[in-house]
């Protein structure tokens, strides 16, 4: 795993610049990438099977499209959290929120994913979709262990994130070139998803493959 880890990009930009474009694109963005990420979000959606009742953790909310259906999922006795490192996407998402009528069950927080503001088991299920391949490589495996210290004992985690697989397509090795040499344009890179989550301890229990323009996306069911 650890040979696996080396062959991926690293990412080059802070996170100050990252915040700073997710909050510059945050008006537009279910116009430029919201609608075609979302067929694979709604898959992510679909095998976590949020329940009524539940505690749910949504990382990298975006425009909370997302949070809007695991809003209605949990319904009026669940909750459901969102943490965004965007001040711009928290703004919109908020409004989302508010113009469903669910700000009464939902709670989204600006911050970092490497450092969750949330308590040792808190939470029955973390979803979050086209977010981990934004982090740094050193980074991911951070991010995962603290995903599991907000777990409870019973605790289950969605992925959906672009993959990173032993064959290349074209599409993959031009993708890459791109993050390579324009990284505030193809700011994420596809990933070992399923590897890195069972490396951090999870159980994996379903993988989706599926394929965005080309390029591998999988969805990743885990247990705690």
């Amino acid at each position: 795993m650890s040979q696996n880890r080396n062959q991926i990009s690293r990412v080059t930009r802070s996170k100050e610049s990252a915040k700073t474009s997710y909050d510059r694109m945050s008006q537009w963005y279910d116009l430029i990438a919201g609608s075609s990420e979302w067929k694979f979000v709604e898959v992510g959606l679909g095998i976590l099977e949020a329940a009524n009742g539940e505690k749910i953790l949504d990382i990298g909310h975006g425009t909370g499209k997302s949070i809007l259906a695991l809003a209605q999922s949990v319904g009026k006795s669940g909750y459901v959290y969102g943490l965004d490192i965007s001040e711009g996407m928290h703004s919109i998402a908020s409004d989302r929120v508010e113009k469903a009528g669910l700000s009464n069950n939902v709670d989204l927080r600006v911050g970092d994913a490497a450092k969750l503001p949330f308590e040792d088991g808190f939470f029955d299920a973390v979803f979050s979709s086209f977010t981990l391949e934004l982090f740094d490589t050193p980074e991911i495996p951070l991010v995962l262990e603290e995903c599991r210290r907000v777990l409870s004992s019973e605790g289950r985690l969605v992925i959906v994130s672009m993959a990173k697989k032993s064959r290349q397509s074209i599409a993959v090795k031009m993708y890459e070139w791109a993050h390579e040499v324009m990284p505030n344009y193809a700011d994420c890179r596809p990933i070992y998803v399923t590897e890195s989550l069972a490396e951090a301890g999870f159980q994996v229990i379903e993988q989706k493959e599926m394929q965005m323009w080309g390029l591998p996306v999988d969805a990743v069911f885990a247990k705690k």
